[in-house]
């Protein structure tokens, strides 16, 4: 009779690991899915990143803010002799 009970005892001990063990499979496999999600979005964010600095560059080139200095905002280049250097 004792041996009847430990053995159900024994089956519901390896029910429950069984169960355990498939929560855990599955609870990783959902962090699993998130972390390819985040590693998708880091990936489009490094494009994004990769864009912005070639933008960056380009609108900062020295001919590039000259040709909108004259063409846009109307300036022109001082003659030499106006141009005034102040020593630090």
């Amino acid at each position: 009779m004792v041996s009847r009970y430990l053995e159900g005892g024994l089956i519901l001990v390896l029910l429950i690991s069984a169960l355990v063990v498939i929560y855990s499979k599955y609870h990783s496999r959902l962090i699993f899915i998130e972390i390819q999600k985040q590693e998708r979005a880091l990936d489009q964010y490094e494009v994004e990143w990769g864009q912005l600095q070639l933008e960056l560059t380009t609108l900062a080139e020295q001919n590039r803010v000259e040709q909108v200095a004259r063409n846009q905002l109307k300036l022109v280049m001082p003659a030499r002799e106006k141009i005034i250097y102040i020593k630090p």
